[in-house]
């Protein structure tokens, strides 16, 4: 199948690196029924790898040393990307998530759910052979520098996770030194 992501491009703000790499949305593109064993082997055939279930995190925070994949598994949400905790809300994109939908976050995107039904539910892929991610909130004091420095060197996945070597993010995670506003 074809599917193409929704793109969104985000800005660098005050405390948020992101990445000039856009956030992709696959709607819709989990196989049926949508199970946590099918998401998994679905989204592992890529050089992702599952490393773990979650569902509501509302603490807004990033990932610089790693992208990150959302396979929604049950329920929705609606998720804030580009601000880290002390950026405004307006300073940021609101996206609904479905079950059924990808979302792949490149390093550094700030993200958290607003709101998410009682059984939302998604799991978590990384490239394989990738670091175990850190988590950091986007606070006043941080060295801004440095995170964007090391969202930066982050390297990019061998594959798509929905489409594989042929995927759209391997088109559009084309690094550009221009794509990046500073805050």
């Amino acid at each position: 199948m074809a599917w193409q992501p929704e793109t969104y491009y985000l800005k660098r703000n005050q405390h948020a690196p992101n990445n000039a790499y856009p956030v992709l949305v696959y709607r819709q593109c989990l196989p049926l029924p949508v199970t946590e064993d099918k998401a998994t082997e679905f989204l592992e055939r890529h050089a992702w790898e599952k490393k773990g279930t979650w569902g509501h995190i509302g603490v807004r925070h990033f990932h610089p040393n790693v992208h990150e994949c959302y396979g929604v598994i049950a329920g929705q949400s609606t998720m804030l990307v580009g601000c880290g905790s002390d950026d405004p809300e307006d300073a940021g994109r609101k996206i609904e998530l479905l079950v059924g939908d990808v979302i792949v976050l490149p390093a550094g995107t700030g993200h958290c759910s607003l709101k998410s039904t009682k059984d939302y539910l998604y799991v978590g892929l990384y490239p394989a052979g990738g670091p175990m991610w850190r988590a950091e909130l986007g606070k006043e004091g941080a060295d801004v520098k440095a995170l964007r420095q090391e969202v930066d060197n982050v390297a990019l996945p061998a594959g798509d996770p929905v489409l594989g070597k042929a995927g759209p993010l391997m088109k559009l995670w084309v690094r550009s030194d221009t794509a990046v506003a500073s805050a």
